[in-house]
């Protein structure tokens, strides 16, 4: 293991979810996932006996809130960085976590490439924060490596309205859509639909299954990848 690797400590109570931020880690260049554990007390053992550069933080844990174990993390002058990875959308405790200085709020559910972008972004921090500063300059660069992008323009002939509605359906729906299913329950065509299905595929939002019935060609199955459907197969997705 190479020193330059940052050494990653997953913090989450299910099993499953942390075993898929696990494999998400381990996807990323230059980020090793030292463990994963479901509680506080579990963390503060493995902080005390190994050395880690960034937590994947959950913020409800059985033994406590995430953001007070981040807050003793700072007042006892522990280096380690932390990402929250939870379901908490209150605005009230994004404020307390930037000041706690926790450096990127990644909401669940969410895909690989989401993790990705904001771990590529930490190494860049990481990288461009080090040493002193020549000037202006360099502070503004090392803080902009945090900023999360732009939001990226869809591609031609995917409108944003549609493709919310068609994610929402498509969340719902555990068992999976067919782009027939997806265009009756939308409003729109069935070419329409598969355009927007093929679009979640694409971008790592949603697999699609071949299913055969008994006679004629077989029909593709559309579903959500959610955290805990995404652990099994994440390695071969995206």
């Amino acid at each position: 293991m190479s020193s330059a690797e940052v050494r990653v400590l997953v913090v989450e109570d299910d099993p499953v979810a942390a075993d898929a931020h696990v494999l998400y880690v381990g996807r990323v260049p230059g980020f090793t996932a030292v463990a994963a554990v479901h509680s506080l007390a579990q963390a503060t053992r493995v902080l005390e006996r190994t050395r880690i550069d960034l937590l994947l933080l959950d913020l409800t844990l059985p033994d406590g809130h995430g953001l007070r174990f981040a807050r003793g993390l700072r007042a006892a002058g522990h280096p380690a960085d932390v990402i929250v990875v939870t379901s908490a959308r209150d605005l009230g405790v994004v404020r307390e976590s930037v000041s706690l200085g926790v450096v990127q709020y990644v909401l669940k559910p969410f895909a690989f490439p989401t993790l990705r972008e904001r771990l590529l972004r930490y190494a860049e921090f990481r990288a461009t924060a080090a040493g002193e500063a020549a000037g202006q300059d360099d502070v503004d660069r090392a803080m902009a490596a945090l900023r999360p992008p732009r939001p990226a323009e869809l591609p031609k002939g995917i409108g944003a309205p549609t493709l919310v509605r068609v994610a929402a359906l498509l969340r719902a729906a555990p068992e999976g859509l067919t782009a027939a299913a997806t265009a009756g329950a939308a409003g729109i065509s069935r070419i329409t639909a598969r355009r927007y299905l093929e679009h979640l595929v694409d971008t790592g939002r949603a697999d699609r299954t071949p299913r055969y019935g008994q006679v004629g060609r077989p029909e593709l199955h559309y579903r959500w990848l959610a955290e805990a459907q995404a652990a099994a197969g994440s390695v071969s997705k995206v």
